[in-house]
């Protein structure tokens, strides 16, 4: 079991629970993908054991070729919601964070092609690196924030979360008529345009505005 850790500083026993995930979110992203955007949210999970914090590594597993990086804003949950309205979704938020969805791009288009789950292109340890969170009260509002990644100092995504199809409230609502969303879960709310193939070595940065930062390398 693994605890969050926070930007203050405070020490909480806080466990990350199921990583809730969603694609096609960014209009430019679906478009690069080959990929539509629908009506409702996509979904996928990672499991808790792929999360790395600040100063980390991600690990090339030996069966992948071809490792994408994908920068998200996270949100963390800080109470117990089944079936929540958009408009008290918020309530519901303990914070937000910075994450890395690491796909394994080759082992994602061959269970595509199949019809296949994408858990085992996801689902890798070291393969969701996240930042330390920032509380609510501490952030503004997050469906305008900047968001961005620089791989070894060069900018390779950069946007707003206001380009997201979904409001973060949206995102909630929907989870919350599917799956009980509990304290300590994380949402992934998608990656925006620009991603792209990272190797051994490299060096990735992430930021969320001005609240928080990420950076890992490969190894």
């Amino acid at each position: 079991m693994t605890n969050y850790i926070f930007k203050d500083g405070v020490k909480r026993n806080i466990t990350i629970g199921k990583l809730v995930c969603l694609a096609r979110t960014y209009k430019k992203h679906a478009e690069e993908m080959n990929s539509e955007v629908t009506e409702d949210p996509v979904l996928f999970l990672k499991p808790a054991s792929s999360v790395i914090f600040n100063g980390e590594s991600i690990v090339v597993p030996k069966i992948s070729k071809c490792l994408h990086h994908e920068v998200e804003l996270g949100v963390v949950i800080g109470k117990k919601c089944k079936n929540v309205s958009k408009k008290d979704a918020l309530d519901h938020v303990l914070g937000y964070l910075l994450a890395l969805d690491i796909t394994a791009r080759d082992i994602q288009s061959e269970t595509k092609k199949k019809g296949w789950p994408w858990s085992i292109a996801k689902g890798f340890d070291t393969f969701a690196p996240i930042s330390d969170v920032v509380l609510k009260k501490d952030a503004p509002d997050p469906n305008s924030l900047d968001i961005s990644l620089k791989v070894n100092g060069e900018i390779k995504q950069s946007s707003n979360t206001n380009n997201m199809v979904f409001s973060v409230e949206r995102i909630i609502e929907f989870i919350s008529q599917i799956m009980t969303l509990e304290p300590g879960d994380l949402i992934m709310t998608g990656t925006p345009e620009g991603v792209g193939e990272i190797k051994t070595g490299d060096v990735l940065e992430a930021e969320l505005g001005d609240i928080c930062s990420l950076k890992v390398n490969v190894s």
